[in-house]
């Protein structure tokens, strides 16, 4: 049953079908929660203009803004595998943490403390209702698979993270790895 193999910590990978949808197009969530009521995710690779100080000016790092998701882009997201340095963190799964007191994340950014290997940051994110994912996944819009990253996977480059997913699902999926973004334009 899709719902037992949703779980927080998990990635969805978009199907190659998702054509011309500008959020979901290519693009991989971690689920960072999934119940009953509904899931919360984050798209790890879908960098935007920004960076941190584009938005906090007291923050003197680059690190790089994704778009998370739809869903309260006007709002600051963000992951993190250093629970032991940012008070008040909720555990996703496998090292990986959401939030957490954004004072002392910033004093860390800005002593060099933290690297964009720890942190990611997101405007943004994407939300299901009760069972609006599982039917977006019967509906085969979604490839769920095990974050084999585990907190690896905020430091991992997004170039070709969805290209690198569909090639590693292999069979027919092959196929899709190299066709282009937009097969209508083809």
């Amino acid at each position: 049953m899709i719902s037992e193999k949703l779980k927080k910590g998990y990635l969805l990978i978009a199907e190659p079908t998702i054509i011309g949808d500008l959020s979901f197009n290519r693009s991989v969530i971690l689920l960072a929660d999934h119940n009953k009521e509904g899931s919360v995710g984050f798209i790890i690779n879908k960098p935007l203009k920004y960076t941190i100080h584009d938005l906090i000016p007291d923050i003197d790092a680059s690190f790089k803004i994704y778009n998370g998701g739809p869903v309260e882009q006007d709002n600051l997201y963000f992951i993190h595998n250093i629970p032991e340095l940012i008070p008040n963190s909720i555990e996703i799964s496998n090292g990986i943490y959401w939030g957490g007191d954004f004072e002392s994340t910033k004093q860390l950014i800005n002593t060099g403390a933290v690297s964009k290997d720890n942190i990611r940051f997101f405007l943004g994110y994407t939300g299901w209702d009760e069972n609006q994912l599982e039917s977006e996944t019967e509906s085969n819009s979604w490839i769920i698979t095990a974050n084999t990253y585990e907190n690896k996977i905020i430091g991992k480059s997004a170039t070709h993270f969805w290209k690198e997913q569909i090639i590693e699902l292999g069979g027919d999926y092959i196929i899709w790895s190299n066709a282009p973004e937009n097969p209508y334009l083809n």
